[in-house]
């Protein structure tokens, strides 16, 4: 079989409002990965061509109903965008398309796959900070053996954080690749998909790094490599 086009598509998905300047990010490190960026979203029409990839962006909280969970926060929930990127990545992972879910994006791959997510954070921090920020300010800890650490190539790196929620349960066939100084999942990846991995970060504010840039580029190559 032959392989995918030397500049694969990849979708990017995101709400109906809202959310340009971390999709547009997205798009600029992918460009650069050599893909093309398709933007997505509740209000867009289907593409008329199919795409090779996938970027499910962050944004607000996913809908503990999701995970059979009752909300313990205050809600700030899209339940049309969760909808929407639940049938993105469903049919993703049954056409074995390479995946890249970003913080929520990650989080809504989990709960699609069976498990649950940490509503707040705050009780589970000890070693690290509350604070948001788009700037490399925690220490991500790699486990050995994982396509992550191999993309990174360290034990350890400095990743952003910009959410209060992660994963608690993990979900069917993922594996934690990176977590944080107080134990909290910061990654995970299915080592029997061609590409599928899920960071609690957000990879496409620090595109001046090479070691994140080289999440897209992975990305990129597996939709330009995968047979159609």
């Amino acid at each position: 079989m032959a392989e995918g086009p030397r500049r694969p598509l990849i979708a990017v998905t995101g709400p109906r409002r809202g959310g340009a300047t971390p999709r547009l990010c997205v798009a600029a490190c992918l460009f650069l990965a050599g893909g093309r960026p398709l933007q997505l979203s509740p209000a867009t029409a289907k593409p008329d061509k199919p795409y090779h990839g996938v970027v499910i962006t962050g944004g607000h909280d996913v809908d503990p109903v999701l995970y059979a969970e009752e909300s313990k926060v205050l809600p700030q929930y899209d339940q049309e965008r969760d909808a929407f990127e639940s049938a993105i990545i469903d049919d993703a992972l049954q056409r074995r398309l390479p995946l890249l879910g970003i913080c929520r994006g990650a989080q809504l791959l989990n709960v699609r796959l069976g498990g649950s997510l940490h509503q707040d954070l705050q009780d589970h921090r000890v070693h690290t900070s509350h604070r948001r920020t788009i700037f490399p300010m925690k220490t991500l800890l790699l486990e050995n053996d994982t396509l992550l650490h191999g993309l990174l190539g360290a034990e350890k790196a400095k990743i952003n954080s910009l959410h209060n929620q992660s994963i608690d349960r993990v979900g069917r066939r993922l594996e934690v690749s990176g977590r944080d100084l107080d134990g909290i999942v910061q990654a995970v990846e299915d080592p029997g998909q061609p590409f599928l991995l899920g960071v609690q970060w957000h990879p496409e504010f620090l595109l001046y790094a090479r070691r994140h840039r080289a999440l897209f580029h992975a990305l990129v190559e597996a939709a330009r490599t995968r047979p159609d």
